[in-house]
């Protein structure tokens, strides 16, 4: 009899404790970025700022973001998040916002490639608006793991 109820536990708790296993591995990642004109490459004349807070579930790889500026030239042209670049670099848009009119707050949500996770997690990402008078980019921040 004791050995028939071992049995019946290890074939109910088995799966239980995998299951346990794979929801551990998952996590949430937050993101802050503090988008200035001196950040763009290079530095733009502008009194725009904005921030940007995002958050990362590392099981689905979904990216939510919110993004707040003022005080920009214009109205915003286009915005991305670029990467992979450290910061003082430019790197190619990897999602861009398609959002149209672009005003604040930007609020979504995407799913990234694994690769670019990663690069994201790793601090090689960077957010940033465009208007006609600074076409290639008027405000911009380096996207930073919180604590």
């Amino acid at each position: 009899m004791k050995q028939l109820t071992r049995i019946i536990c290890t074939a109910v708790m088995t799966p239980m404790f995998a299951l346990a296993s794979v929801a551990a591995h998952a996590a949430t990642i937050h993101f802050k970025a503090d988008l200035q004109a001196s950040s763009e490459v290079p530095a733009k004349n502008s009194t725009g700022t904005g921030a940007l807070t995002a958050s990362l579930d590392t099981d689905t790889n979904e990216l939510t973001y919110h993004i707040e500026f003022r005080d920009l030239t214009g109205p915003v042209l286009a915005a991305h998040f670029h990467g992979p670049a450290a910061p003082g670099t430019n790197a190619k848009p990897q999602v861009a916002i398609k959002v149209k009119p672009i005003v604040s707050p930007i609020e979504g949500k995407v799913t990234l490639t694994p690769e670019q996770a990663k690069d994201l997690e790793g601090g090689q990402w960077y957010f940033n608006l465009h208007t006609s008078a600074n076409p290639s980019g008027e405000i911009r921040g380096q996207i930073l793991k919180t604590e």
